[in-house]
């Protein structure tokens, strides 16, 4: 007859133990199965981070470059959207002034007057434009729209071209008003005078968009709209002769403001080009960067699946081995 080298309370306390042991085990390999990540990560490294330590480093980086290249990409055809918004507007209206010049008649003055004042409302709108609380136009000074509103800016030329009678000194007054620093740029103009600074979306790349509202070419787009737009305004008394000779001139000043506008566009629709090209890059090195962190603290799914699945059967065959014993009487050990 054989007999237990081991009492039944110490054979008991051996089971438990057992049975933690093979828990925990599951317990890690449960771990390692579902982050991909061995759970000794001291282990596997033998001490040495160093290369781990600066993986990470290079990952976060590229997670803070990837960010700001989204966060451009959106600022960039936002304000792509807002140039081709002011361009179309210049160019209805350019049509449109040109196309009543030819006519002395006052119903096609005023239309022309509204139709200006429409493109003027559109155009101070469209530079106007913010996203997600980020003016697009208003230099580093993103938190306030660059512009006051259309009516602000018509009163505010409305005085300082009263007097003139002739279409050229309209237009030059008009200009001297946009180009003086105590005008437009003081009393229309609400912007930063520093532009936005250049923002790094990837490893050795920056884009900026540098553009403001009080940029020249706008400028010269909402004075030419906004003259045309009181071109027949009873507080100058201008003869219909004289409207014609100014929306022949701004219509034709508009054409060469939509050719700025147009190369304008050409410098956005390249910074976006440059986001993409570096929101790919950074995808690539950030995939390439998480392949060889799992090539150095990584756990094989298959070989860790097959080992939990070995840990289980262990476990299973304890628990059936516990249930045996406990069931073991003196009349069933004699039988």
């Amino acid at each position: 007859m054989s007999l237990n080298s081991i009492g039944d309370l110490a054979q008991n306390l051996m089971l438990r133990s057992q049975g933690t042991r093979i828990r925990m085990q599951i317990d890690t390999l449960t771990q390692e199965l579902s982050s991909g990540q061995v759970a000794d990560v001291t282990g596997r490294l033998r001490g040495d981070f160093s290369h781990l330590a600066d993986m990470d480093r290079s990952l976060k980086r590229l997670h803070a470059l990837s960010t700001a290249a989204a966060e451009t990409g959106l600022l960039a055809d936002a304000t792509q959207a807002s140039l081709e918004t002011v361009n179309t507007a210049a160019t209805d209206l350019s049509d449109s002034l040109l196309s009543v010049s030819m006519s002395n008649q006052a119903v096609s003055h005023t239309q022309a007057a509204v139709k200006a004042r429409s493109a003027l409302d559109t155009m101070v709108s469209a530079l106007n434009t913010s996203l997600a609380g980020r003016s697009l136009f208003a230099g580093i000074a993103e938190d306030q729209s660059p512009l006051q509103s259309a009516d602000t800016l018509l009163s505010e030329l409305r005085t300082a071209i009263s007097g003139q009678s002739t279409p050229s000194d309209i237009l030059q007054a008009a200009q001297d008003w946009f180009d003086d620093p105590a005008g437009f740029q003081t009393v229309i103009y609400a912007g930063s005078g520093q532009s936005r600074n250049p923002v790094q979306v990837s490893a050795n790349g920056q884009v900026a968009l540098a553009r403001r509202a009080d940029d020249p070419v706008f400028r010269e787009g909402l004075m030419l709209a906004a003259v045309a737009a009181l071109a027949n305004d009873p507080a100058l008394s201008l003869n219909t002769k004289t409207q014609s000779a100014i929306f022949e001139a701004t219509g034709t000043g508009l054409l060469g403001t939509r050719e700025r506008l147009v190369e304008l566009q050409a410098e956005v629709g390249d910074t976006q080009a440059r986001v993409e090209q570096a929101k790919t890059g950074n995808s690539m090195a950030r995939t390439s960067l998480e392949l060889a962190r799992g090539e150095l603290i990584g756990a094989d799914p298959y070989e860790t699946a097959i080992r939990l699945e070995a840990v289980q059967f262990q476990l299973e065959s304890l628990y059936t081995t516990t249930v045996r014993n406990s069931r073991l009487t003196l009349v069933n050990f004699l039988r």
